[in-house]
């Protein structure tokens, strides 16, 4: 798959998570609508996903349409998903992101061997999963947002894990986690490989959304494509 069947699977993604009709214009810009219900961010927040050289923001209100349109006239795409550059055109209360969204096709996938590792299997219910974000942090662990999980273990406890949960559009939303003691391994390529692998083979298309520089260089090794980024904004006041 080229990266325009990506691009286009991806902005039909976050499209439908706006949740009214909207769509990435073909020529680039900035399109902005009112969604209570957006998907795209926490409620009440606004939201903006960018992708392939144009955004889409969803806000929760009239009121803050006006305000967030006349505040993006004069910003860039690129910008528009930039905290810095939107702190200084909107009274902004909290920023979550910017995160860099990344997809991969069959053909473009890059797996990791195992290696001596061995990887197993985990509902995302199983107490040592637990144990393993503890361990992470909340962060960390929030970032992962794990679910059915890929794990490897070491010394009987689990140091590795990675999963996806099911999103909109036939799209498995990627996540992973390591034990501070145990980063800096690998561990994290091979447990995102197994996750990956288990989402293509069910047909869906693997979505990799990151801040750190240590994840977003997993999906790069992993062959995964960074075709865009994603930014939350509370409004204040």
């Amino acid at each position: 798959m080229s990266r325009e069947p990506l691009l286009v699977r991806a902005r039909g993604l976050w499209e439908g998570l706006a949740r009214v009709p909207v769509s990435f214009a073909p020529t680039g810009g900035v399109s902005v609508v009112v969604s209570p219900e957006s998907g795209m961010c926490p409620v009440g927040w606004v939201g903006v996903v960018a992708l392939g050289g144009s955004a889409i923001v969803t806000v929760p209100s009239a009121r803050a349409a006006v305000i967030v349109r006349d505040a993006v006239a004069g910003l860039s795409v690129e910008d528009v998903v930039e905290g810095v550059a939107v702190r200084e055109v909107l009274p902004v209360a909290r920023v979550l992101g910017p995160a860099a969204l990344a997809y991969v096709s069959p053909e473009a996938f890059r797996p990791v061997e195992a290696g001596a590792s061995t990887v197993e299997q985990l509902p995302a219910s199983h107490p040592e999963l637990r144990l393993l974000e503890r361990a992470a942090g909340r962060e960390d662990a929030g970032e992962a947002a794990l679910d059915e999980m890929f794990v490897v273990r070491e010394h009987g406890q689990v140091v590795a894990a990675a999963g996806y949960r099911a999103w909109p559009s036939r799209t498995a939303h990627i996540g992973v986690l390591t034990a501070p003691g145990a980063r800096g391994r690998g561990l994290a390529r091979v447990t995102g490989s197994a996750t990956v692998a288990h989402a293509l083979t069910a047909g869906l298309l693997p979505q990799w959304r990151a801040r750190p520089p240590a994840s977003r260089r997993v999906a790069a090794v992993l062959g995964f494509e960074e075709l865009g980024s994603q930014l939350s904004v509370e409004i204040a006041g």
